[in-house]
């Protein structure tokens, strides 16, 4: 084997694995997507139950929505160090 046919193969190998870390990141965003869903429909669900503790519930809404962001933010970060 010469060297130039196994830089070819390296070449080869970079280019085909390029594309990975876009899928990745793609179904890392998938869980925290249904995970901000169930939590604001829920939300709008006890806002509608018991309208005078909307202010509270809106709160809590939002706390848990930048606690699953965090999840695809994670996931963004995971994708670009492996």
């Amino acid at each position: 084997m010469s060297v130039a046919y196994l830089a070819q193969e390296v070449a080869e190998q970079t280019i085909t694995n390029k594309g990975y870390g876009a899928i990745g990141y793609g179904l890392a965003a998938i869980g925290p997507g249904i995970g901000i869903g169930i939590v604001v429909g829920k939300a709008i669900e006890g806002m509608v139950r018991q309208p005078e503790m909307a202010g509270q519930v809106r709160t809590t809404m939002f706390l848990g929505i930048a606690f699953t962001e965090a999840l695809a933010l994670i996931g963004l970060v995971a994708g670009f160090i492996f």
